[in-house]
């Protein structure tokens, strides 16, 4: 059972199995917003990725960043992430025809706790490189 069916740019369409989400900022209880913290965010979320599929290659796809209008910290200026985390298990017809399938565990950041489905999935999810991202698999 999939969670989602998205289309990529390339035509190829790739169900979503599994997905986890969480608050980019849940539990900052002190500073700001700000590249040094995002950064990590982005790693964290990457890493959780490869720890929970190590079995599966990982992509991140870089999120956006926003830089309101508010006045610099100590730690520079204010830089806002989107609101939702994400890691994502994908599949997909086999890149190899000997084989059953194709697999891609994908961290990304979004605005809303939505699933991403169909035309309605944010661009940058739409145009995974899958054919040189993905990894076969035998059942």
């Amino acid at each position: 059972m999939s969670l989602g069916h998205i289309v990529l740019l390339t035509g190829r369409s790739i169900r979503l199995t599994e997905l986890r989400m969480s608050s980019t900022y849940g539990g900052m209880l002190e500073g700001y917003p700000c590249k040094r913290i995002n950064d990590r965010k982005v790693s964290w979320v990457q890493r959780q990725a490869e720890l929970a599929f190590p079995s599966t290659p990982v992509h991140l796809v870089p999120p956006s960043r926003e830089y309101p209008d508010e006045t610099a910290g100590a730690f520079g200026p204010v830089e806002v992430l989107p609101s939702v985390a994400c890691v994502g298990v994908f599949d997909s017809t086999a890149l190899d025809p000997a084989m059953d399938g194709s697999t891609l565990t994908v961290a990304w950041f979004q605005p809303a706790a939505e699933v991403p489905a169909g035309e309605d999935a944010d661009l940058a999810l739409r145009s995974i490189r899958w054919e040189e991202l993905a990894q076969d698999y035998e059942l």
